[in-house]
């Protein structure tokens, strides 16, 4: 069994800074890729940003340039600091981690429980 606990999310004026951290434990052997996504009411789980193991990144184009994704490989950490927020960018952020428990197991996408964003004056 893997667990994801992020941590960080909050209530934050638009042009502000918000940073979340996520950490997975249980059974983990290795994990390959890590994320972030983000929902809200009435549309899709998108990809906010990820990072490999070998730390080759990848973001959404409505936050390149303002977020930055980083990762632990040591403690299974991932983080996500998110500079200029905007009101769009409010949503329910989830950590999302691809894990094998075992070195005979598949990769397997892990999720945490979400954490609320909200970017208003």
């Amino acid at each position: 069994q893997v667990q994801l606990v992020e941590s960080g999310g909050g209530l934050v004026q638009p042009g502000r800074s918000l940073r979340l951290s996520c950490a997975a434990s249980g059974s983990i052997f290795s994990i390959s890729a890590m994320a972030w996504f983000r929902q809200t009411p009435g549309k899709q789980r998108e990809l906010v940003a990820d990072v490999r193991g070998g730390g080759r990144t990848n973001y959404a184009d409505s936050v390149k340039g303002r977020f930055t994704i980083s990762r632990d490989n040591a403690k299974n950490t991932v983080s996500l600091q998110m500079n200029s927020l905007k009101p769009e960018d409010t949503a329910i952020y989830y950590c999302n981690a691809v894990v094998r428990t075992s070195i005979t197991s598949i990769f397997y996408p892990y999720w945490g429980q979400g954490t609320q964003v909200t970017v208003s004056s």
